[in-house]
């Protein structure tokens, strides 16, 4: 969480690109924003707001700032309410620091801090006492990073700038991502490159416990924290595909990424599946078939949405490649002792490969007998990516609204050919894994069919908006879809949902069922349509209203406080693909009737880097 952001030019005013950058680091979190510039006289200027980064852009035309190097912040509240003296950026003396992530010793680092009288309930604040001892007994402010950097614990990355030394920005990182964006005119610190959009055209990557300085006069110089030689490091550059771009015609960013949903899904299996039709195959870089010959089980960790597409994966892998799969939330998975079975693939899920809990995961792992620890991420070079032994990227490109809809369905794409990889190489007949392969290069196709369910969803809605609470119903890999429906639904209307198997109505759940509770139940395998049906008339006949969503050769008729939505599609081994949208579809309408914050919905950020 939190979005940092800081520059540096010879000659160019940085509150521009500073503003354009923090507008697109805003999912990240917005509680507050702030910005501070070194200006033309020598002095630091600052300016904080409670509020999203449209708050202090307005506050800036009211109150321009102007200088040549600065650092901005947009926050997702920690250590302290969300108010203007809890905002970043935080000031000791001459030194002003932004800060992602948590400092978690920051209490017993507070009483190094001599006779300062602090001004915010920040962790932020102790970075920058600390560092403004350290200049004051003459250190510059690279020295004085890398010596303040080994007490700090926590997966945190910051950036400071002195006012007295005003030609350099140095930072820090540890866990949090934090990237050197270079450009004709500034060069850039930030969290996330996505956000050098029109900035910057390639970045270096500052690795865990490395200090980065950049400055006017030289090229950047990173080192790690207890080694001041510099380190090379080639620049990688920016792709159209890794930058974010605008909402185009739609009005929020969620209903675009829904839309994207067919081209990220065939980006993501244009990638690591070759035409179906041609005979298929595993691309090898993606891929190490070898390597995956020798699996015998497989583990997936996984956080909220990544944690669903982790429950579908492990149904796939355990019915197309016959090997034992378990799926466990990754913010419990490091907190207990495991049993590694011999010759078990560790997979850990995120869309942003930054996911603090996830990563612990993975970390925590680097001593247990796993085969090998994959990734499956939306970010190349991300933190996640990086820590893994091989990595399975999807291709869905950067997603802005918090509720993850394109990088949900795109994992679920990865996984898809995860599970025919490990069957391939496990010498499974080629007669059953092409019709599946040609079946997963269907899917886009099927998908832009699916979409055209909106306005039979926006009808629905109408009737959900006055709800309180809402249950959601799946049997089989209809049940993680369940799960992910009422997740979309909670993130962003603000509507209590759950989602349960199917046939665990009757094992507690009933008991809240009444006329103010409506259901949505997903049935696309037809094999257990009539146990389904037999789940809802218990719902209906306690007074329930009850929405279905079915494929078109289902066989469930609509009737009294029971309406249907089929599917244009019939059902397929891939089907969970497809009964997603009208959920997000669901979710999306019900919070535009609601007037809720669709993209950034209130408590939540979308990257989580703190545990």
């Amino acid at each position: 969480m939190c979005g940092l952001i800081a520059a540096i030019s010879n000659q160019q005013d940085v509150v521009p690109s500073l503003m354009a950058g923090l507008e697109r680091l805003g999912y990240r979190g917005y509680d507050s924003a702030g910005l501070a510039v070194i200006q033309a006289d020598g002095t630091m200027a600052r300016r904080r707001v409670v509020g999203k980064v449209a708050a202090l852009a307005a506050s800036l035309v009211e109150q321009p700032l102007a200088g040549t190097i600065g650092l901005a912040h947009t926050r997702w509240a920690t250590h302290g309410a969300p108010s203007e003296r809890n905002a970043h950026p935080q000031q000791v003396g001459t030194v002003t620091v932004v800060h992602n992530g948590i400092l978690e010793n920051h209490a017993a680092l507070r009483t190094r801090c001599g006779g300062h009288v602090f001004s915010s309930e920040t962790d932020t604040e102790v970075i920058a006492c600390l560092l403004a001892a350290q200049r004051s007994q003459g250190l510059g402010l690279l020295q004085a990073v890398c010596k303040i950097a080994h007490n700090l614990e926590g997966s945190l990355a910051f950036v400071a700038m002195d006012a007295s030394q005003g030609h350099l920005l140095a930072g820090f990182r540890r866990g949090a991502p934090l990237v050197v964006g270079l450009g004709k005119a500034a060069t850039f610190l930030i969290s996330d490159p996505a956000a050098l959009n029109g900035l910057a055209n390639q970045c270096l990557m500052v690795e865990d416990n490395e200090v980065v300085c950049i400055s006017r006069d030289s090229a950047p110089v990173i080192c790690a924290s207890h080694d001041p030689t510099p380190i090379s490091r080639q620049a990688v550059p920016l792709t159209p595909e890794s930058l974010a771009d605008g909402r185009g015609p739609y009005r929020h960013y969620m209903l675009k990424e829904i839309y994207e949903q067919p081209r990220a899904i065939a980006r993501t299996l244009g990638s690591t599946l070759a035409d179906a039709n041609k005979g298929w195959m595993i691309a090898p870089e993606q891929l190490p078939m070898g390597l995956l010959a020798r699996v015998q089980c497989v583990h997936i960790v996984g956080c909220g949405t990544s944690y669903h597409a982790g429950m579908l994966g492990r149904l796939w892998i355990e019915a197309i490649s016959g090997l034992s799969c378990q799926v466990e939330l990754a913010s419990e998975f490091r907190y207990r002792r495991r049993a590694v079975p011999r010759d078990c693939l560790l997979v850990a899920i995120s869309q942003s490969g930054e996911t603090a809990d996830t990563l612990a995961a993975l970390q925590a792992t680097q001593q247990a007998p796993y085969l090998a620890r994959m990734a499956i991420c939306n970010r190349a070079g991300s933190l996640l990516h990086r820590a893994a032994d091989c990595c399975l990227l999807t291709s869905a490109g950067p997603e802005i609204g918090v509720a993850s809809t394109k990088a949900f369905t795109s994992q679920l794409a990865a996984l898809a050919v995860l599970a025919l990889a490990l069957a391939q190489s496990h010498h499974i007949d080629e007669a059953i894994l092409q019709p599946l392969a040609r079946l997963l290069n269907a899917l886009p196709a099927q998908m832009e069919e699916t979409l055209a369910v909106e306005d039979k969803m926006a009808l629905v809605a109408q009737t959900w908006k006055t709800k309180h609470h809402a249950l959601f119903l799946g049997r089989g890999e209809d049940f993680p879809i369940a799960l992910e429906g009422a997740l979309k639904l909670k993130e962003i209307s603000y509507i209590h949902a759950e989602g349960y198997a199917a046939g665990e109505l009757k094992h507690g759940p009933l008991a809240l069922v009444d006329h103010d509770m409506p259901l949505l139940a997903v049935g696309g395998d037809r094999l257990l349509a009539q146990k389904l049906a037999s789940n809802l008339e218990e719902a209906r006949a306690r007074g329930g209203h009850l929405t279905v969503l079915i494929d078109r050769e289902t066989d469930i008729q609509p009737t009294t406080n029971m309406e249907v939505v089929r599917l244009p599609t019939p059902h397929h081994a891939w089907s969970a693909f497809l009964h997603v949208v009208p959920l997000q579809l669901l979710a999306y309408h019900t919070a535009l009737l609601k007037g809720t914050d669709i993209d950034q919905p209130r408590n939540l950020a979308k990257s989580v880097t703190v545990e």
